[in-house]
C-alpha cells in the first residue's frame, strides 16, 4: 500500500425493491493494494463490483472510483479500470494475438502500441508459441493468466478479479498469484474476491461481507488475532457460519 485512496464508499446502501443487497459500506481501498473481498454466495460482493465498476446506480451513499463519482461518471469509471470475470472473457474462437488486439482497441491503445504491448505480453507469460492459437484450445490455467494481463493492458487504476482462479489447479493458481502481485507492484490495485481462502491469506487487506454488511475488515493477520483463528478460513467460518464454531 503506497500512495492516496482510489476507491471511497461511503453508506452505500443498494436495494432491489424490498431487499438490501448492500447494507451501508464503508471502506477505501488504496493505490497498489491487494484487497481481497470476501463473503458466501448471496452476502452483496456482486452487487457491489457492479457498483464500483460503473455497470449499476448505488440507490444511496457516496462511491467514488479512479477519482470518479459512480452516479454521475459511471462511463468514466470504467476507462479507468480492468474487468475479469468468473466465465472467462476472452473470445474462444480467436486466436490469443486477435484477442489482444480486439481487446486493445476497445480501451483505445493505437495500433502500434497495441503491437508493442503485445510482443511484451506474450513474452512476458512465455506465450510466444501461443500467439496464433485459438483460446479454445489452450488450458484453462493459460487461459486465465492471458485474461488477466488483457484486463490490464490499458494500465488501469484499479483492475477488479471476480473468482479469477475458479477451476483452476494450485500450482496455476500462484503462478496467476505472481502477476497479481507484479501489477500491484507497478501501483496497479487489485481488487479481488475468492472463494478459496488461502488466496485470502495474498491479500494486503481482507473484507468479510455476510446479510449485505462488512462485517470484518482489516489485514489478514490482524483479522485472525481479532477471531483467534490460525487462518482465514476459520475466521470466515466463525462470521458467516457463527453457530457452527
Amino acid at each position: 500500500m503506497t500512495n492516496g485512496k482510489v476507491i471511497t464508499v461511503k453508506n452505500l446502501v443498494k436495494k432491489f425493491e424490498h431487499f438490501v443487497a448492500n447494507d451501508n459500506l464503508n471502506f477505501d481501498v488504496y493505490q497498489g493494494e491487494i484487497f481481497g473481498f470476501l463473503g458466501a454466495n448471496g452476502a452483496g460482493k456482486t452487487t457491489a463490483i457492479r457498483i464500483l465498476s460503473g455497470l449499476l446506480q448505488p440507490t444511496s451513499g457516496e462511491v467514488i472510483v479512479a477519482g470518479f463519482d459512480a452516479k454521475k461518471y459511471p462511463e468514466k469509471i470504467k476507462k479507468n479500470i480492468g474487468y475479469m470475470s468468473q466465465k472467462f472473457s476472452l473470445y474462444q474462437d480467436l486466436t490469443v494475438n486477435e484477442n489482444i488486439m480486439l481487446y486493445g482497441g476497445i480501451y483505445g491503445i493505437r495500433k502500434k502500441v497495441i503491437k508493442e504491448r503485445t510482443n511484451e505480453l506474450l513474452k512476458s507469460l512465455q506465450f510466444e508459441e501461443y500467439g496464433k492459437r485459438l483460446i479454445s484450445s489452450l488450458p484453462l490455467g493459460l487461459k486465465q493468466k492471458l485474461a488477466f494481463s488483457v484486463a490490464i493492458l490499458h494500465e488501469p487504476k484499479i483492475v477488479f478479479l471476480d473468482e479469477p482462479t475458479g477451476g483452476v489447479d494450485p500450482m496455476a493458481r500462484r503462478q496467476f498469484w505472481e502477476l497479481i502481485y507484479e501489477a500491484a507492484s507497478r501501483g496497479i490495485t487489485v481488487f479481488v474476491t475468492t472463494h478459496y481462502m488461502d488466496e485470502a491469506e495474498y491479500c494486503d487487506r481482507v473484507s468479510i461481507m455476510n446479510d449485505g454488511k462488512i462485517v470484518a475488515l482489516d489485514t489478514p493477520t490482524e483479522l485472525k488475532r481479532q477471531y483467534n483463528a490460525s487462518s482465514i478460513e476459520e475466521v470466515f467460518v466463525k462470521i458467516a457460519r457463527p453457530n457452527r464454531s
